[in-house]
């Protein structure tokens, strides 16, 4: 089986089945795969670009939006002339590794303390904690971190 060479710049690499791309010499199937990561790369960057142009344009709106909401994070929609903006602001939730620790030393007071063999990493589920009684939440409001994420906006067209 001979091996073949890059195709032309013309060709849609995509039109080429991968069982002919593996009769491409290694050289080649290099080439198409560096300029395929370099694309990638400048498109990633492009969307980073195009984000952070969002973020200056609608983060203000969207921040005011959720305040009237009575909300700090989370997701709110607005127009733009005849482009309907989804801004969401995800909630990052982080606990205080040792305050949990406590709490499980005092929940669970008998018995060999796991943490002398195993490292453990607790969560607790924003859904759970929310459903909880206020009394237990009390307990766990000290050892409970409240962030934001990254802010992302979804735009759609209303109508052609």
């Amino acid at each position: 089986m001979s091996q073949r060479h890059l195709p032309p710049p013309h060709e849609d690499l995509l039109s080429i089945p991968a069982t002919e791309l593996a009769a491409f010499d290694a050289r080649s199937l290099f080439q198409l795969k560096t300029l395929a990561a370099d694309r990638l790369a400048t498109a990633k960057a492009e969307v980073d670009h195009i984000e952070h142009a969002l973020n200056l344009k609608y983060a203000e709106r969207a921040k005011h939006l959720r305040q009237v909401a009575g909300k700090d994070s989370g997701v709110v929609h607005f127009d733009d002339g005849e482009v309907r903006i989804t801004a969401d602001l995800p909630k990052k939730v982080e606990w205080d590794q040792a305050l949990l620790a406590n709490l499980d030393a005092r929940i669970a007071a008998n018995g060999d303390n796991p943490r002398e063999f195993i490292d453990v990493s607790y969560r607790v589920s924003e859904t759970k904690f929310s459903a909880w009684a206020s009394a237990l939440r009390e307990q766990f409001i000290p050892a409970r971190t409240v962030k934001v994420g990254k802010p992302s906006f979804r735009l759609a067209l209303l109508s052609e």
